[in-house]
């Protein structure tokens, strides 16, 4: 008798994704305008008359959608706030971010990044600098715990970008160095940004603002190191 030779299991046929219709791009490429525009409508509505007067309601209207619409795409207000701040966050995070990459360690990374939030930033997108330093705030846990975050990495991208200035010019005189001054800045620019742009509405400094503020923080860092290297 022969024996049986084992039948080896035909590999599974793969399947590939149909392809998209035309059509069907197109009620993709309509959804995301539709989401992007109930975002901004939302962002200018929250900054200029603040988030607990701008109802549903009110949001659909400047975004020219049905109130249905708004919440096919949101939960409730809250979660349009949290989208807006992650939004804010990315934008800020990515702005500041090439600054400093650009400069490969140097401290002109330090004095770009704080040009480009001071020129750039502040001036172009005034409603989410109130977003996310005034409206956001005291918004309840979910909202806190999200601002939280985006504060939190933001200081640690400073502080990622000032110990990569210490590996080039040298220690600091504390191992906390670059921790303290990552928050510090962070607190500088919210700090100032509220001053000039919501508490005195001065945006014609900002430039100037910027500048002085640069001086500071480049100051405060080369005071911090023991030593530079020649």
């Amino acid at each position: 008798m022969t024996a049986k030779r084992d039948k080896k299991p035909r590999p599974a046929a793969k399947t590939t994704a149909p392809t998209p219709t035309r059509s069907a791009l197109r009620r993709q490429r309509e959804r995301e305008l539709r989401l992007q525009t109930i975002l901004e409508a939302a962002g200018t509505l929250f900054a200029r008359e603040g988030y607990h007067q701008t109802g549903m309601e009110r949001i659909a209207d400047e975004a020219e959608v049905s109130v249905g619409t708004v919440y096919f795409y949101f939960k409730n207000k809250e979660d349009l706030l949290v989208k807006l701040l992650d939004q804010t966050g990315y934008e800020l995070r990515n702005l500041l971010g090439t600054a400093f990459k650009n400069a490969d360690g140097t401290l002109e990374g330090l004095s770009r990044a704080g040009k480009v939030f001071f020129e750039d930033f502040c001036p172009n997108h005034p409603e989410k600098i109130a977003l996310i330093f005034r409206e956001s705030a005291g918004q309840g846990e979910l909202v806190e715990a999200r601002r939280k975050k985006i504060f939190d990495k933001l200081i640690s991208d400073l502080e990622v970008a000032l110990q990569s200035v210490s590996d080039k010019l040298g220690p600091f005189h504390s191992p906390l160095a670059a921790e303290v001054m990552a928050a510090s800045i962070m607190g500088m620019f919210e700090r100032l940004a509220y001053q000039y742009m919501i508490w005195q509405d001065r945006k014609d400094a900002l430039e100037e603002v910027g500048e002085d503020a640069v001086r500071f923080i480049v100051g405060g860092v080369q005071n911090c190191l023991k030593a530079e290297k020649s």
